[in-house]
C-alpha cells in the first residue's frame, strides 16, 4: 500500500504520524534553500489524524498561514501523499493565541501584511562583525566544479577578485539544489579572507522585504540605506520573490542604483533568468540583465560522482568509486538531492554496522529508485514532451521529419539519455526502432544548445521539473 508507512506502523498511529510529517520535512528540508526552510518549514507543528487520513498543520500567524498555504501546501499535499501512497486532507490552522483575533476585512498588500510581523522585531541596523550572514564552509574549495557550473564559477572568482569591476551586476540563475547559494557565499568569504574590511551582505530575498516594510513601519530609512547604500557587495538570493511587491522593487532598485554608483558589487539568483521574471518591473529586469547572466545546469555524471565522493570524505567516510557512480546514475536532478542519498547511506551504513557497497546503497535508497522507476519512463518522457510542444506522441516513432516534429523528438531523446537508465540502442529501439547513433547525435546536439540557448534551456527545465513530480 505505501512506501514509507508499513501497516504495523498504522497500529501505532502516533509513530506513523510522526514518520509521516517526519519523511515529509526531511524532503522539504532537500528541496528548498535553507533561509526558506527555516522560515516556513521548520516552525511548523503537524497533528495527524489517527486514521493517517488528515494532517492539520498549526501557523504562528495569519501571514505565514497565507504564505504557507500559497507557496507550499500544494506541495507538502504531494510529498504526504508520495509517502502514504494515498490522499492526504491538508488543514492549516492558526495557533489558539491567533485564532481568536479579529480578521482583517479588506485585501492588502505583502508588504501591508507583513507590518504585523514586524512590529517588535528587534532592530538590524548597520552591519558589524558576524552580521554579513555568510557561511564560512561553503567556499570556492567545497565547492566541485564541473561542466554545470564552470561558468559560473569563473565569474564568481573574477567579481570576487576584483569587485566592481567587469560583470556587475552578477546574475546566476537555475533550478533548486544547484550550488547558486553556495556560489554567492563563495565569493563573499573569499573577498572577505582578501579585504576583511569590506562590507559584505548575504540575504534571501525574502529578508530584504522584511527590511523594507520595517523601514516603512518605523520611518527609519536613514538607518536602512544605512546598511544597503553602504555595501561594497550585496549578495541576494532568489529575487524571484520580489514578484507583486511594489515598494519592495521600488526599494531595490534605489539600492541597486546606489551601490553601482560608488562601483560596489551585486551578485543575484534566481530560478530563471531575468527576462524569465514575472511581475517585476521592466526597469528592474533590464538592470537584472545589464551585466553578465550565466546558469548552472544539473551537474553531469562525472561531477555528481566527485561530489558524493568528496562530501563522503569530509564525513570522515570512504565511498567506493563504484558506489558514487551507481549513486550518481539514479541521482540527477540536483546537488540537494544527491547530499540527501548519501546521508541516507551513511547512515543506514553505521546503524547496520556494515561497509558502503552497491547493494548496502540499494537497500539505503530503495524508496527512491523505487519511486524513480514507477515515474519516469521513456514513454512518459514522450508524452510530457509532445504535450508540451503540442505535437502527437506517435510522431515520437513515426519517420516524419520537419524541424516542427523532429525538434522535440531530439529533445525527448535527450531527456531520456538523462532521466533513465536506458542504453542508446535501447532509446532508439523506443523511437521507433532508430539507430543508437541518431541517439547519440540528438543527445550531443540538444545538450551542446543548452548550453548556448537560455531559451531552451528554460524549457528543458520546466520539463525535467514536471517529470520529476
Amino acid at each position: 500500500m505505501t512506501e514509507g508507512i508499513t501497516n504495523q506502523q498504522i497500529g501505532n498511529s502516533g509513530s506513523a504520524g510522526d514518520h509521516l510529517w517526519q519523511s515529509c520535512v526531511e524532503q522539504l528540508a532537500q528541496e528548498l534553500p535553507e533561509q526558506q526552510f527555516s522560515t516556513w518549514i521548520k516552525p511548523l507543528v503537524a497533528q495527524v489524524s489517527d486514521n493517517l487520513s488528515k494532517v492539520t498543520i498549526f501557523v504562528a500567524n495569519r501571514f505565514k498561514m497565507d504564505w504557507v498555504r500559497a507557496q507550499y501546501s500544494q506541495r507538502i499535499a504531494a510529498l504526504l501523499e508520495k509517502t502514504y501512497g494515498q490522499k492526504i486532507q491538508i488543514e492549516l490552522v492558526l495557533t489558539q493565541r491567533e485564532s481568536g483575533a479579529k480578521q482583517k476585512s479588506s485585501p492588502q498588500s505583502f508588504e501591508a501584511q507583513v507590518l504585523d510581523e514586524v512590529v517588535d522585531a528587534p532592530e538590524d541596523k548597520a552591519l558589524g562583525p558576524g552580521k554579513n550572514k555568510l557561511n564560512s564552509a561553503l567556499n570556492f574549495n567545497t565547492l566541485v566544479e564541473g561542466s554545470a557550473n564552470r561558468m559560473a564559477r569563473a565569474a564568481a572568482l573574477h567579481v570576487a577578485g576584483s569587485p566592481g569591476q567587469l560583470y556587475n551586476p552578477l546574475f546566476i540563475y537555475g533550478g533548486v539544489g544547484l550550488g547558486k547559494t553556495h556560489l554567492m557565499h563563495a565569493v563573499g568569504n573569499k573577498l572577505l579572507s582578501d579585504q576583511p574590511q569590506a562590507k559584505v551582505l548575504y540575504i534571501h530575498a525574502e529578508q530584504f522585504v522584511t527590511d523594507v516594510v520595517k523601514a516603512y513601519q518605523r520611518k527609519t530609512f536613514d538607518d536602512f540605506k544605512e546598511k544597503y547604500h553602504s555595501l561594497d557587495l550585496l549578495l541576494i538570493d532568489d529575487v524571484q520573490f520580489f514578484a507583486n511587491k511594489e515598494r519592495t522593487q521600488e526599494e531595490f532598485f534605489n539600492a541597486f542604483e546606489a551601490l553601482l554608483a560608488k562601483k560596489s558589487h551585486i551578485v543575484m539568483t534566481s530560478d530563471t533568468y531575468p527576462k524569465g521574471l514575472t511581475d517585476i518591473h521592466e526597469r528592474l529586469v533590464s538592470r537584472f540583465d545589464s551585466g553578465l547572466t550565466v546558469a548552472i545546469e544539473p551537474p553531469e555524471l562525472e561531477m555528481r560522482v566527485a561530489i558524493l565522493i568528496n562530501k563522503a570524505l569530509a564525513e570522515g567516510s570512504a565511498m567506493p568509486e563504484e558506489v558514487a557512480f551507481f549513486v550518481a546514475k539514479n541521482v540527477r536532478s540536483n546537488v540537494r538531492e544527491l547530499e540527501g542519498a548519501l546521508r541516507k547511506i551513511l547512515a543506514y551504513s553505521r546503524f547496520n554496522q556494515k561497509e558502503i557497497s552497491i547493494q548496502l546503497a540499494r537497500e539505503a535508497l530503495r524508496d527512491l529508485l523505487s519511486i524513480q522507476n514507477r515515474q519516469i519512463s521513456v514513454e512518459n518522457i514522450q508524452k510530457t514532451v509532445a504535450d508540451y510542444y503540442k505535437i502527437k506522441v506517435a510522431d515520437m516513432y513515426s519517420k516524419k521529419r520537419p524541424a516542427s516534429i523532429a525538434r522535440p523528438r531530439q529533445i525527448a531523446m535527450y531527456l531520456a539519455k538523462e532521466l533513465t537508465q536506458k542504453s542508446l540502442p535501447e532509446i532508439g529501439e523506443l523511437f521507433g526502432g532508430r539507430d543508437h547513433t541518431t541517439v547519440l547525435h540528438a543527445v550531443r546536439k540538444i545538450s551542446g544548445e543548452r548550453q548556448q540557448l537560455t531559451e531552451l534551456n528554460q524549457q528543458l527545465h520546466v520539463l525535467e521539473q514536471t517529470l520529476k513530480g
